[in-house]
């Protein structure tokens, strides 16, 4: 077998196989272990003799099909394929409400199957039945019709009807709880990074800790998601001098969140930003990660590291914290 590889990056490659003197495989997605002087070696192509240690990924596609956003398809179908060790391509099929529109979407959903030489899977919220028909019984692939999954059980236990409307989300715009995530987003973005510290008290929850571990990004989905007024400022080394909390928020006390994180990786993100400097050298992150965390011990600030957690992980633990606080929820 003599493989050519293509755009290594990231431990996934594009592959041209051949077995003797014929083309077998066009291309299809892979893991590859190869050292990395290996790959920083190869101008645009390497080629292979075996052996070599190849990993195929399943090459089949997935769609979100709903009569509105695909939002909620396509959250719970992600949800559910991180349980499984593969990278499918992903498509949305938005705002299909109309029969027409299933018949498109039908079209594109069998020609996947085609190319794919596997069934695509299908994660619908379709709510017109008439459109959710034409999908489930004239399309190639496995669909999952999520509403009927659990709207059928729910109707017998509440012993309900349900409404059935489509883009029922839609209607949140007209919301107080809408408006209230938006002033929420409006505060934040305002409050980044220390920029203003006008109506801190206003803050449900500020966020302290050094340059570049998650401040930004948590307070902006803490924000988004959850409608919170979320503040974040930067620990920096005048701070660590004075030992003790920056003026502005030794009266929010309360209120403070810390995130820290891992020198090495603080580091690493740094130098994407500033390469070489010393604001991203590891002696230095080692020192200001250190000092930061002595001070949140010292103030008894609670806090986490991010280093190995996403934000909505980040975002959980915080949001669980400032409803313990409220006692609201």
């Amino acid at each position: 077998m003599r493989c050519w590889l293509w755009g290594a990056r990231q431990g996934f490659i594009v592959l041209i196989v051949t077995m003797g003197t014929e083309l077998q495989l066009g291309y299809m997605y892979c893991r590859v272990s190869i050292p990395r002087e290996t790959v920083n070696s190869c101008p645009l192509a390497y080629l292979f003799n075996s052996p070599i240690s190849l990993s195929f990924m399943p090459n089949r596609s997935v769609f979100f099909v709903s009569d509105g956003t695909g939002i909620t398809a396509e959250t719970f179908g992600k949800a559910i394929l991180a349980q499984f060790e593969i990278s499918p391509r992903q498509v949305r099929l938005p705002f299909m409400d109309s029969v027409d529109k299933a018949h498109q979407a039908v079209r594109q959903i069998n020609h996947a199957a085609e190319v794919d030489g596997k069934r695509p899977i299908v994660f619908s919220t379709l709510v017109n039945m008439e459109v959710l028909a034409v999908i489930k019984e004239t399309c190639q692939g496995m669909v999952l019709d999520m509403f009927g999954t659990f709207v059928a059980p729910l109707e017998e236990e509440l012993s309900l009807t349900s409404n059935h409307r489509v883009g029922r989300f839609s209607d949140v715009s007209k919301s107080q709880e809408y408006h209230d995530r938006i002033e929420a987003i409006n505060f934040s973005l305002a409050h980044d990074d220390g920029q203003s510290n006008r109506d801190l008290s206003s803050s449900d929850v500020i966020l302290v800790g050094v340059s570049r571990s998650g401040k930004t990004p948590t307070s902006l989905y803490l924000a988004m998601q959850y409608g919170l007024k979320a503040s974040n400022y930067p620990l920096i080394p005048e701070d660590f001098d004075r030992h003790e909390l920056p003026p502005d928020l030794a009266p929010f006390k309360s209120k403070l969140f810390g995130l820290t994180i891992q020198p090495e990786r603080l580091s690493e993100i740094r130098n994407e930003r500033r390469p070489n400097s010393r604001y991203a050298s590891l002696d230095n992150c080692r020192n200001e990660v250190h000092e930061a965390e002595a001070m949140m011990r010292r103030e008894g600030i609670r806090w986490l590291s991010t280093t190995t957690k996403s934000i909505e992980e980040i975002a959980t633990t915080i949001l669980q914290v400032v409803q313990g606080d409220h006692k609201a929820y």
